[in-house]
């Protein structure tokens, strides 16, 4: 699907930039004539390699590095895969890793502790490693919620006082 959309993408910019070029072209060549006849028209090579070298660029960095970014995240998490991880398969296959060898994976699902062994480039998500980085990451209080509670406490304490006055 990704590389469908690549193609597509790859094409359009394509036939953008042919377009451009000729638009370009045929406004040089009106303004060429509209100048007088020594002046030099645009260079036409410049005119179309220099938004094509743009668009590839554009690519690249909206398309093409993202992409490689995710895989290699995705080997990474592959990889990091240890036993007694709770990990979830690109099928949707819910479980518990056992055993883990070289290219292969053994979970356990199901309540009869089915078990089933599989390649690692299958696992698309580890449950366990996620809530160990979660439970490393420092926990941020939001500056609203604590002067929610500060003023909460201002306000019991103030009809605290009050009650003691009366």
């Amino acid at each position: 699907m990704k590389r469908k959309l690549a193609a597509v993408m790859t094409t359009a910019l394509a036939t953008a930039s042919g377009a451009m070029y000729f638009a370009m072209s045929a406004f040089a060549e009106e303004a060429a004539d509209a100048a007088t006849e020594t002046q030099k028209t645009a260079n036409p090579l410049l005119t179309f390699v220099i938004p094509l070298g743009f668009f590839f660029v554009v690519l690249y960095f909206m398309m093409i590095r993202p992409q490689k970014k995710r895989e290699q995240e995705q080997k990474e998490l592959q990889s990091s895969v240890q036993i007694g991880d709770e990990v979830v398969t690109t099928g949707g296959i819910v479980g518990i890793v056992v055993r883990v060898a070289d290219d292969t994976v053994v979970i356990e699902t199901g309540g009869e502790r089915t078990k089933i062994r599989m390649k690692n480039w299958a696992i698309a998500e580890n449950i366990s490693a996620q809530e160990r980085a979660k439970a490393a990451a420092p926990k941020k209080k939001a500056g609203l919620a604590s002067a929610a509670v500060l003023d909460e406490t201002d306000k019991k304490s103030k009809k605290k006082k009050d009650k003691d006055e009366e």
